[in-house]
């Protein structure tokens, strides 16, 4: 695998995560106990982090992107295994 796709594959990876990662931690303003602004959304964060979730969303996309990787060198999971409806009629896999 290149190292252009790997960088591609980690991008795709972090976005990910960092949508994933959003709402986990987040308090509004009634659960932190602090006064709402005028035309402020219920459900908006008293406080909002970015950099916290840049730095969980790159631990997480790095392991998720590792063991994507390692999966492809090593060939853990393939397309066979993940067949759930079998083989279709006429079907020939690939000679390797």
């Amino acid at each position: 695998m290149k190292l252009t796709s790997i960088i591609a594959i980690y991008a795709l990876f972090w976005v990910m995560s960092a949508f994933l990662l959003l709402p986990f931690g987040v308090r509004t303003a009634d659960e932190a106990g602090v006064a709402k602004v005028p035309g402020q959304a219920d459900s908006a964060p008293a406080e909002f982090h970015p950099w916290r979730i840049v730095v969980r969303a790159t631990v997480l996309a790095a392991v998720l992107c590792g063991l994507y990787v390692a999966n492809y060198i090593y060939g853990w999971v393939t397309v066979d295994d993940v067949n759930l409806f079998g083989t279709p009629p006429g079907y020939e896999p690939p000679r390797r």
